[in-house]
């Protein structure tokens, strides 16, 4: 049987001459390869991988990959945040990092430097790091693919950064599911999700938005751990009750917290508090950017309750057989979360996902894909009548010639 780490390596090296985003350009996909891989060795299904890799790369195209430009200063890096042609530069300055000392030291120094622009690539800088330090804490001796990965997941989480206006501090009185059922839901102007395409250059909107600071201000002292549970408990909910959303940007709700507790472990308790306080400025975003109402969040727990939904191991299959990226992903987060904590919410989030997005296999998926090379993310702005019943794909199909 083949080795979580043997599987992982194979998959990265298999991996290695891809791009960091994939699709029309400038602005495409976030490449999700090594961190699906990563995931299905986690699910218990190394011997899928290099199936998944075929048609992976059989997919969308890849950017090419970046070349360093002009040297980035250990002592004068800050001006190169945000700026992704500088990526190459960035992943020269991790991977020179990575040489001279321990992973663990690298990252702790890192970390308070790029929290505050975790929003970057639709959290994906995070979520990318993250699966790469699970790896490199499941062997006692890193090989250069597992550091290759962690240095891209740095590098273009750095590349990607984006400052999120305000302030979380945790002096309120309010559980989560309060906090978030207080923020006021009306569509953000400058939407930058609502497109799929998970920029967040313009931040102004935000900064205005009616009850957008006082959420940041809302939460109450708790503790990191357990605030994770309720962000994903809590989001999982959210991605339930909203079937007219888009399916896919809102499935990072759910990965972005449950990556960020893979990583606390090896990180000083003095950077927990501030981990979670980042990424609820993140749902926070998500929210106000993708939610209309809370139609549903209230009884989303009693119905995921009430639900005929396949069992934990069957999900997991059905994932790995349905092949997309974040129906992958999203199971393997559901899965751990739940073996935490236990709650209804994360195999019904699970299933939804595997229901709302089609796979790649499907002729659905594939018209998608095309529709993607030859003209670009047309399909990602359509979207549900408010109340209807209708999939943006199921418009995207009546309207294709």
């Amino acid at each position: 049987m083949t080795k979580y780490s043997d599987a992982v390596n194979d998959a990265l090296e298999r991996l290695d001459d891809l791009g960091y985003e994939r699709g029309p350009e400038p602005e495409g996909f976030v490449a999700h390869g090594t961190m699906c891989a990563e995931a299905l060795a986690t699910l218990g299904y190394p011997e899928r991988i290099p199936g998944y890799i075929d048609g992976y790369r059989s997919g969308l195209a890849h950017h090419d990959r970046p070349e360093p430009r002009f040297a980035l200063d250990p002592d004068d890096w800050r001006e190169a945040l945000g700026d992704f042609p500088r990526v190459g530069d960035w992943e020269v300055l991790f991977a020179r990092e990575l040489a001279e000392a321990p992973w663990q030291e690298v990252l702790v120094r890192w970390w308070p430097r790029l929290l505050p622009g975790v929003v970057a690539g639709t959290t994906h800088g995070l979520i990318r790091t993250a699966h790469a330090v699970r790896s490199l804490a499941a062997t006692p001796r890193p090989t250069r693919a597992q550091l290759t990965e962690l240095t891209r997941g740095l590098a273009f989480w750095a590349a990607r950064w984006t400052r999120l206006p305000g302030r979380v501090r945790f002096e309120g009185d309010k559980t989560l599911a309060q906090a978030m059922a207080a923020l006021p839901r009306d569509e953000l102007r400058h939407s930058r999700f609502r497109g799929g395409r998970g920029r967040t250059d313009d931040t102004s909107a935000l900064d205005t938005y009616a009850g957008y600071h006082e959420a940041l201000r809302a939460l109450r002292p708790q503790h990191a751990q357990w605030l994770i549970s309720e962000m994903t408990a809590e989001f999982a909910g959210v991605y339930l009750a909203h079937p007219e959303a888009l399916p896919v940007p809102p499935i990072h709700g759910i990965t972005a917290p449950a990556a960020a507790r893979l990583v606390l472990p090896h990180l000083p308790e003095a950077l927990h508090g501030p981990t979670v306080a980042a990424v609820w400025q993140v749902q926070a975003l998500f929210l106000i950017d993708l939610t209309n109402d809370r139609n549903g969040e209230d009884t989303a727990l009693a119905d995921a309750d009430a639900a005929r939904t396949p069992g934990l191991a069957e999900l997991a299959a059905r994932a790995v057989e349905h092949g997309d990226d974040h129906v992958i992903k999203v199971a393997e987060a559901c899965l751990r979360e739940h073996a935490l904590r236990p709650d209804p919410r994360y195999a019904a989030a699970a299933y939804a996902a595997q229901e709302r997005i089609p796979p790649y296999e499907s002729t659905l998926g594939r018209a998608m894909y095309l529709e993607i090379e030859q003209r670009g993310a047309r399909y990602l702005e359509l979207s549900r009548d408010k109340y209807g019943r209708s999939t943006p794909y199921d418009r995207f199909l009546a309207e294709k010639p």
